[in-house]
């Protein structure tokens, strides 16, 4: 939950989203998309990476297909973008789409599709700077116009620059759970992501703002299962750093019975205020039960 200057608690309703990766024909890409809408999610999201779907054209896609959901960039990486064209793209993707998009931009930290793509792959300092100048020159394309609703800015990420940038400017702050070291990404436990969305709500007092921004969690991975001690214990060899107790605790994976999901959702949302959950294509069927019992409804 967030709060008001005044003191306020702001506790926003949730939104669910799924983050596509993989590509397809026409037929199949709609049909995925289409599913999603009737699964109940609010967001259909595409990545920015080599190898996976372009966002821009599968959005335009995605909204031919689907009536409901808003669609978004999770997250563009700026380092691929020239701002002036990317504001071109923004324009026009929110037109085609009805004013249905959401923008998320991040710094980018993959270094090898940088190499593969020939762009160069800047410090971070470097890439943290772009993307400040992407969002100043993003405003006006932002904005929309007599046609077209503003469109509303998701910033990512978890270092102290991107976080202030995005207390300043950003709708929504999404989070990963991670952090990523240069050469491989390690899970931020519960008490320390704790730790970086006190700081990130820090930075929004610091930038006076009216109304918190909705925060974002990616979840990284969801099973439903009777047997969450089991589903840890897959998951251990990927942080091998951490107990048991703790990837129970990881705020990024989903365990157990449907209503252990739900209930362990709302406590997310009570414990870090986060609102607005985002799971990968490979989850979107698992999840589905799951948005179902959140809203008291049955899934399609």
């Amino acid at each position: 939950m967030a709060r008001r200057p005044g003191g306020a608690t702001v506790v926003f309703p949730f939104r669910f989203a799924v983050n596509m990766l993989t590509a397809g024909t026409g037929p199949e890409w709609r049909a995925r998309c289409r599913r999603a809408e009737e699964l109940g999610y609010d967001l259909i999201l595409v990545a920015d990476h080599l190898g996976m779907p372009a966002p821009f054209p599968s959005l335009v896609a995605a909204a031919e297909a689907t009536t409901r959901p808003r669609l978004g960039t999770f997250v563009l990486n700026a380092g691929f973008w020239n701002p002036a064209l990317l504001a071109r793209e923004v324009a026009t993707t929110a037109a085609l789409t009805g004013g249905r998009l959401e923008l998320g931009l991040g710094t980018g930290y993959v270094r090898a599709e940088h190499e593969q793509a020939g762009i160069p792959f800047l410090p971070p300092g470097g890439r943290v700077d772009h993307l400040a100048r992407t969002v100043e020159e993003l405003t006006g394309a932002l904005k929309g116009d007599e046609n077209t609703p503003r469109t509303p800015l998701l910033i990512g990420g978890n270092g102290k620059r991107v976080l202030r940038l995005a207390a300043r400017h950003a709708d929504v702050t999404a989070f990963s759970g991670g952090r990523f070291t240069g050469e491989a990404v390690t899970v931020l436990t519960a008490e320390q992501l704790a730790e970086r969305v006190a700081a990130y709500r820090g930075f929004e007092r610091e930038a006076g703002r009216e109304t918190p921004a909705e925060l974002n969690l990616l979840i990284q991975r969801v099973i439903v299962t009777e047997d969450r001690p089991a589903a840890a214990a897959e998951f251990l060899p990927v942080a091998p750093y951490l107990t048991e107790a703790q990837v129970l605790d990881l705020p990024i994976l989903a365990f157990g019975t449907v209503r252990e999901i739900a209930d362990r959702l709302i406590g997310l949302r009570e414990r870090f205020g986060f609102s607005y959950l985002t799971v990968l294509e490979h989850a979107m069927e698992a999840f589905g039960p799951v948005i179902a019992e959140l809203r008291g409804s049955t899934p399609s």
